[in-house]
């Protein structure tokens, strides 16, 4: 079964017949990810009290009746505070995830976000209010969001207006839900019909800036890193891939995981061989025919190497050369 929905053939062409409201559209999506609002409980089944005239309680038991109502009504205000006080900040949560998937209506308002974001990767989500995978993606881009607030995240939604069929259009889009990253306004990689799991993988692929993996983006990178650790004995793991490759936006998410409970034992490192003339030199030299590989050097020399996306026998692989026994 196909996971994606056409937009060319069911969705793009008829726009006047799509009568369903961004906004509330908008609204059925957030409720898949917002917390619920705190309401105070009152219990209507409270029978009450009988009553008794004033002037048969006795003065001293009238003042302590007047204080324990005085206190009762004291605790049920500072109750009503502190629900109004969870209620409104409940709403400000909702309102900053709101905010971190910004929806785009317009070519205007497109182009603007793109110059905003400048050298930061966009993550643009083309979808359709009628798309039920659409939907279901959704949560995982506010997630995302939260969790990675160096990268912009743009939702379209293409039978919206004529501008957001224009920017379908303009990308090329027919199918739903459809990925474009974008860095400084030029497309670096798409995808169509993935899932939670792929989403996570190529936004940590293309954007994460604090995973602590050292980026070469040259020859004088790479024997600066091979210079630097030449005496101290740490392991050097580099991934060597291509910017548009699936097999190595899949173990990527296994490699940062790696480096960070790694750190300190081993140094990680990555190139994208296709990112220049140097790096496409420099892949041919270390006989890198196939991608990803993953390059194993300690003291200055290489003394093995990785060539596949499986997590398991890539972790395998580290903890060999770490000098830990693996038995396949």
């Amino acid at each position: 079964m196909s996971s994606v929905v056409s937009v060319s053939s069911s969705l793009l062409p008829d726009l006047p017949l799509l009568q369903t409201s961004c906004s509330s559209f908008s609204s059925s999506w957030k409720e898949l990810s917002m917390a619920r609002q705190l309401h105070p409980v009152v219990n209507k089944n409270r029978k009450s009290s009988s009553v008794v005239k004033f002037s048969s309680i006795p003065r001293a038991a009238a003042a302590a009746s007047s204080t324990s109502a005085a206190k009762n009504q004291a605790a049920v205000g500072a109750a009503a505070d502190a629900a109004a006080a969870a209620k409104k900040n409940n709403k400000n949560k909702e309102q900053t995830v709101d905010t971190l998937v910004q929806q785009i209506h317009t070519v205007e308002e497109f182009d603007a976000a793109m110059r905003a974001a400048g050298s930061k990767l966009v993550v643009v989500e083309y979808a359709a209010s009628h798309s039920e995978k659409s939907k279901k993606i959704y949560p995982a881009m506010v997630d995302l969001s939260i969790a990675c607030q160096d990268v912009v995240f743009l939702l379209i939604l293409g039978d919206e207006t004529d501008d957001t069929k224009e920017l379908c259009d303009r990308a090329g889009i027919e199918k739903v839900p459809h990925f474009v990253f974008y860095r400084n306004n030029e497309v670096v990689h798409e995808e169509q019909g993935i899932d939670e799991e792929q989403l996570q993988g190529d936004v940590l692929y293309y954007g994460d800036p604090d995973a602590p993996i050292l980026q070469l983006h040259g020859r004088a990178d790479f024997e600066a890193l091979l210079q630097e650790h030449k005496a101290d004995d740490k392991l050097l793991v580099i991934d060597v891939g291509l910017k548009n490759c699936g097999p190595c936006v899949k173990v990527y998410p296994t490699f940062i995981k790696l480096s960070k409970k790694m750190a300190g034992n081993a140094i990680f490192a990555r190139m994208h061989g296709d990112e220049n003339d140097d790096c496409k030199q420099l892949m041919r030299e270390m006989n890198v025919v196939e991608v990803p590989t993953f390059l194993f050097v300690r003291d200055g020399k290489l003394c093995g190497r990785y060539v596949g996306s499986g997590r398991g026998e890539l972790i395998g692989e580290i903890l060999r050369h770490q000098g830990v026994r693996v038995t396949y």
